[in-house]
């Protein structure tokens, strides 16, 4: 496994791509309330754990839209640490 940060999750942790919420698609700038209700939960794996099953980095997963995750600010940028169980799915 080879991460593309300098950071490697434990156990079945993985490490997602923190996308840009502040802001729609056609740009408009969304308030603090909204933000989190149109979080898009379509993610790149960047890192996992050793215990990880079912994916690996580089993956494009479905994280379920209810999630919680830890958002980590490193000098490469701001990434989300979630549990593999909040994956939904992987696409082809």
């Amino acid at each position: 496994m080879t991460n593309q940060i300098e950071f490697t999750p434990t156990r079945d942790w993985v490490v997602v791509e923190m996308q840009d919420t502040s802001k729609t698609e056609s740009g408009i700038i969304l308030a603090g309330g909204a933000e989190k209700s149109m979080r898009k939960n379509i993610v790149k794996v960047v890192a996992t754990g050793p215990k990880c099953e079912t994916v690996k980095p580089g993956d494009k997963v479905m994280v379920h839209p209810t999630s919680e995750g830890i958002v980590l600010n490193l000098d490469s940028g701001k990434f989300i640490l979630i549990n593999e169980f909040t994956i939904c799915g992987v696409f082809p």
